[in-house]
Parts: C-alpha cells; structure tokens; sequence
C-alpha cells in the first residue's frame, strides 16, 4: 500500500486508516455525520492525493482529447475546467475525469486513483498525434476544502481572489508562499470549495497553513466516508459504482457530457444508443419507510420481479432517510414510480426521485 505525503498527520490526529485504490487513506476522524455536516455547514479538509493527475503537451493535445473524451474540449479556454468521461469500444466507461485547459497547447488530465494506470495506458495508445504526455501522479498531493466557508478560509494564504472564481475555472498561483500551485473552483461534495494542487515535499506546510487560516471558521480534516455520502446527496456518480467499463454514459444520464458535435472513440455507437434508446437507466430513489440501501441490493417493482440493481446507497446524513441510486429497466425509469429494495428479506417500498437528493 503507497501512503500520501500527509498519511502520518492523519494518523497522529487518529483518523480511522483504510486501504483505497492502492494507498492507505482516511475513512473517518471523528464520524460520519459530524464530518459531512461539518462540510455542508462550515468547512472540512479532505486529502485527496491518491487521485492520477496527466499534463499533455503540444500543438496535437487538444486534438488526442478530442479524440479520447466524451465532451467537446474544444469549447474550453485557459482557466476552464470541464467533466467528460472517456469512453472505450464496447459502450462502457475507462474513467470519468477533469479536463484542464492551462493553455492551448498545454492540459492537465485529473482521473480516478485506482484507474491511473488504465487511463494512462487507454490515452497512450491512442496516441499518434506526437502528444508529450506526463504522467505526474506520484508527485503531485491534493487536497479538497469544501464547504460554503471554504474561501474565507483560505482567502489569506493567496491573491487569487477566491470568492469572484466561478465554479469549475482555476488560476495557477502563489498558496501559503509556495509558487505555481493550481487553485481549482471544483469538489466533489455540492457545497462549494477549492481544490489544490502541489508538489508532495509542499504538502505538509501547505495542510498546516490551511489548518491555522481555516481555525477560526472551525475547519476540520474530513475522512472518504463522508466524501462518499456528500457526493450521494448530489446524485455525482462513482466509479466502480455507478458507472464502469459496461455502463454507457446515456445509460448514466451524462448524456450532457456526450457531445456529438466531433467523433470520438465508439461515439458512433453511443449516438445510435442517444438516437434509439437504452433498455435500463440510472434512477435516484429515496426509501420510504425504514432502512438503509446498499450497493448491489436487488431492486424490485410492486409484483417483485426484479427489475435492477443499486450501485450506490446510504443513510442520508442532511434528509435523515435512506437513499440510493441504481440501474433498472426503462419503464420504471421514470419520476415518481414506486419500487422495492431487497434488504436483506424484506422489500422495502421507495420512490423514484429527482436528482439532487439535497438542495442547499
């Protein structure tokens, strides 16, 4: 197991150390609710260095992202961020990622930790283009500040005007005295905040820097556990959950980020899937009645048939009731309709909802 540069500070602080895609990382310090609700309400800290960080360089970059992701990168300009996944030949997901537009010659590529090195792999082999790829993972720690409190909390450790960056833009700047650190307007939890990208001998000064400015906003180091129930609430899919090599991104609803204005890889076939439709969906449900929803828990319709699987579910911290999403047929795709889910051996009746599960 590979550690990040900060796995001895979470560990003299007492968080709870788990094995995650390769490296040991923090599931939880004080506990799941207060740390989620501590991120919805204040702010919280949550390392994230374990995630794959790629810069792809030259006059070609733009035209191998083309080619590569879903979305159309060409609508990018310096300083944009956009969502887009990369789709392989069979009409499933190698990752979902973050796209950086530095300068037009010049993109950094953020993925999954635990697909680093299939992304690599997948992008590099459609490589003909002469595209100088980096792949900056192990050097690189990053760091999430979520919370609606975030930028008064960092505001004093950089110029960058934190409050005027709109979401998913970023500025490559000074941060607690270290140079050419990349201040993201991006999260993964709903609630507003920054990611921060450095150099790994960097990280111990700027975690301690964050922690002295962000003191008296109350903030505190947040875990995974409640970076998986934040992202929940939004409805934000997982990999490896929600979305894998055999899921379609029109089956995921990111048909949004599925641009057929270019060709891509097996784009053709995703607009013959976009054109003619899909035979199950991801839905958002929430329960009804008690209980709490789990991954791969069978989903079933009123005559108990089963009808699909959930792929992620929880005890929502923010609405106090379980919910979840999953795959299912078509026909209960719809708002609204109620289901079942197998928990342990009772059908517990839920709804069919609308995403997000929580508005701020």
């Amino acid at each position: 197991m590979k550690n990040t540069a900060l796995t001895h500070i979470h560990e003299s602080l007492g968080a709870k150390m788990v094995p995650f895609a390769g490296y040991m990382m923090p599931v939880q310090y004080e506990g799941i609710n207060i740390e989620h609700e501590t991120v919805r309400n204040g702010v919280g800290v949550f390392d994230v260095s374990h995630m794959g960080e790629f810069y792809l360089e030259g006059k070609n970059a733009l035209a191998l992202i083309q080619k590569v992701t879903s979305n159309d990168a060409s609508v990018l300009v310096d300083g944009k961020v956009q969502y887009s996944c990369l789709p392989n030949n069979d009409g499933g997901i190698v990752d979902d990622l973050l796209v950086y537009r530095i300068n037009e010659e010049k993109y950094f590529l953020v993925v999954n930790a635990s697909n680093i090195e299939k992304d690599w792999n997948w992008i590099l082999q459609h490589n003909d283009l002469g595209v100088e790829m980096t792949n900056s993972s192990d050097e690189l720690s990053l760091l999430a500040v979520q919370g609606p409190d975030a930028a008064k909390a960092l505001q004093s450790l950089t110029d960058i005007d934190l409050s005027a960056m709109e979401y998913y833009t970023f500025k490559i700047g000074t941060f607690a005295g270290i140079e050419n650190v990349i201040v993201s307007a991006t999260g993964y939890t709903g609630s507003g905040g920054f990611e921060i990208y450095f150099k790994n001998k960097d990280a111990e000064l700027i975690w301690n820097a964050i922690f002295k400015s962000g003191e008296k906003f109350g903030i505190k180091p947040i875990g995974l556990a409640a970076r998986d129930t934040l992202r929940l609430e939004m409805g934000f899919c997982l990999y490896g959950n929600d979305i894998n090599d055999t899921t379609s991104p029109i089956e995921a609803g990111l048909g949004w980020i599925t641009k057929f204005t270019k060709d891509f890889t097996n784009s053709e076939a995703l607009k013959k899937q976009k054109a003619e439709g899909v035979s199950k969906k991801l839905i958002a449900f929430e329960i009804t009645e008690k209980g709490i929803p789990r991954h791969d828990y069978e989903i079933l319709n009123v005559a108990g048939e089963i009808i699909g699987t959930v792929t992620s579910g929880t005890m929502s911290p923010s609405l106090k009731k379980g919910i979840g999403m999953g795959y299912v047929k078509k026909a209960y795709a719809k708002i609204g309709i109620n289901i079942f889910i197998q928990i342990r051996n009772k059908a517990i009746p839920a709804v069919v909802v609308k995403l997000p599960f929580y508005k701020a």
